[in-house]
C-alpha cells in the first residue's frame, strides 16, 4: 500500500476535523444522558468532580500526559495525534454549553447515550481513517503491543485500570459504560472500512 503523505490531503485535513469534532460530541451526549461513560471518560470525569475543572479540560491535559508515554515507547506523533489532543476536548466542553445540564425524560436519556456512542464510533472511523496519527491512548495501546505484549491483554489491562480509577473519583458508570464497551467495536469494524482514504494508485501507461 502506498504512503499518504500529501495524496487527498484537502479531503483528509477536513474528514480529521469533523471526526475529531464529532467525537467530543459523541462524548458530550453520554454525559448529559447520566447513563454511564466510556473508561477513559469516566476517569475524565472522576479527576473533574474533584478538580473543578471542566471534563473536556482534563480530557486534554489527559491526552498531553498520556502523550509523554510515547517517548520511551517510541511511537510517532503525527497531525491527527496532536490534533485529537487539541480538538475533542474542547469539541466536549462547547458541546456541554450548547446541551442541557440534563434531560428529564429517561426515553431521551437513553436516546442520548446510545446516539453518543454511534457517533463516538462514527467520530474514531473518520479520524482514523485519514491516517493522519493515532490518538494518544491507542498510541500507548499499541506501542506495549509492539513490545510483545498481546494486544487483547494491554487494551483489556488499560481499560479496567482506568475504569476503577475513574469510578473510584466519582466518575458514571452504568448501562452506558455496557453500551459502549458492547458498541464500540462493531460500529468501529463497520464504519472505518467505508471512511479510510485510500492513496491515488498511478494508472501506468499503455504506451
Amino acid at each position: 500500500m502506498l504512503p499518504l503523505p500529501r495524496q487527498r490531503l484537502g479531503r483528509r485535513f477536513t474528514q480529521l476535523l469533523i471526526g475529531l469534532v464529532v467525537f467530543g460530541f459523541g462524548i458530550a451526549l453520554m454525559v448529559v444522558s447520566d447513563l454511564g461513560l466510556s473508561p477513559w471518560q469516566t476517569l475524565h470525569q472522576g479527576v473533574a468532580e474533584r478538580t473543578g475543572l471542566a471534563i473536556g479540560t482534563v480530557t486534554i491535559l489527559t491526552g498531553i500526559v498520556v502523550l509523554l508515554l510515547w517517548i520511551p515507547l517510541g511511537e510517532r506523533i503525527g497531525l491527527g495525534t496532536i490534533l485529537n489532543v487539541a480538538i475533542i476536548g474542547n469539541a466536549l466542553n462547547r458541546s456541554l454549553d450548547l446541551l442541557p445540564e440534563e434531560f428529564a425524560s429517561l426515553p431521551i436519556r437513553w436516546l442520548a447515550m446510545l446516539s453518543g456512542v454511534c457517533l463516538i464510533g462514527l467520530g474514531t472511523s473518520l479520524y482514523i481513517g485519514v491516517r493522519m496519527g493515532s490518538g494518544p491512548r491507542d498510541g500507548v495501546m499499541t506501542g506495549l503491543a509492539r513490545r510483545g505484549i498481546n494486544i487483547g491483554v494491554v487494551r483489556t489491562g488499560i481499560e479496567v485500570t482506568v475504569l476503577a480509577i475513574g469510578w473510584s473519583l466519582g466518575g458514571t458508570v452504568g448501562f452506558g459504560t455496557i453500551a459502549f464497551a458492547a458498541g464500540i467495536g462493531p460500529i468501529i469494524a463497520y464504519l472505518l472500512p467505508k471512511l479510510t482514504v485510500m492513496p491515488i494508485v498511478p494508472v501506468a501507461s499503455s504506451e
